[in-house]
């Protein structure tokens, strides 16, 4: 019997919530499988659901299909939710010791793992797995896909900084300890340029832009191709590895020095 038939519905939505099922999972080769069957029912979920109105006073006037309503927290969930206009939709698991500073939003199907950060204005979106320990700065967005099903979400893995004002999206795969800084914008399609190991890291259709474990990567750019271009010196943006951890650096040290010396 597949999982899909031994959950779905509200048991599903619970499940996702606990822990106990995930939208993707991260093999024993390191490499990132989806559950198919988990987005399938999330998606039922959403053509089978009435739209209601949620909340009944000012300050709850919000309109949502029936089963996602936001999420509430006790002191025993281990979850820190600062007041301020954050949100979590139903379906969405949250470890113990994560914080969410306001307004930050993490939507139906993601995941994110203990003692990790959301700050404000940050997006968790809809099926996102963030790992442990990971800090997800001001204003950082991670894309969100439910359709197609089989299609790989967005992945951050334990201990990443993902600095301010960043964009992941597309199913790109951060690895562990890896450190985003401001305004790093990763796509399946967007260049990597590893100035460490002298490569270039791209996406494919069989597997997705994988930035590897500690590196530190920073916004950059490249001279854009033809000759109308180059007759005016246009560029287009990339995403430059200038270096990578070390046991000896934490993750600001890193990042510091990085832009310090870029």
């Amino acid at each position: 019997m597949s999982g899909r038939a031994r959950l779905s519905g509200s048991a599903l939505l619970d499940a996702l919530e606990a822990g106990e099922v995930r939208v993707a999972e991260r093999g024993a080769d390191g490499e990132w499988g989806v559950n198919a069957w988990v987005k399938e029912g999330i998606l039922d979920l959403f053509r089978a659901s009435p739209v209601v109105a949620l909340g009944n006073d000012a300050l709850w006037p919000f309109v949502d299909k029936a089963a996602f309503p936001p999420r509430s927290f006790s002191v025993d969930d281990g979850v820190r939710l600062v007041p301020g206009g954050s949100s979590v939709r139903r379906g969405a698991f949250l470890g113990r010791d994560t914080v969410l500073m306001p307004p930050c939003y993490v939507n139906v199907g993601a995941y994110v793992g203990a003692g990790s950060m959301i700050d404000s204005h940050a997006l968790v979106g809809s099926c996102a797995q963030v790992g442990e320990r990971v800090h997800l700065s001001a204003a950082a967005q991670l894309g969100g896909v439910l359709e197609p099903v089989g299609s790989r979400p967005v992945i951050i893995e334990d201990d990443v900084m993902v600095g301010a004002q960043c964009g992941v999206y597309e199913g790109v795969v951060v690895r562990r300890g890896a450190v985003l800084a401001a305004g790093v914008i990763l796509t399946a399609s967007a260049p990597v340029f590893d100035l460490v190991h002298e490569r270039e890291l791209r996406g494919s259709r069989e597997a997705p832009l994988s930035i590897p474990e500690n590196a530190v990567v920073i916004p950059g750019s490249r001279p854009a191709s033809g000759a109308f271009a180059r007759e005016r010196g246009l560029s287009a943006t990339c995403a430059l590895v200038v270096k990578y951890r070390d046991a000896s650096t934490d993750r600001a040290t890193a990042l510091e020095e990085a832009l310090r010396g870029s």
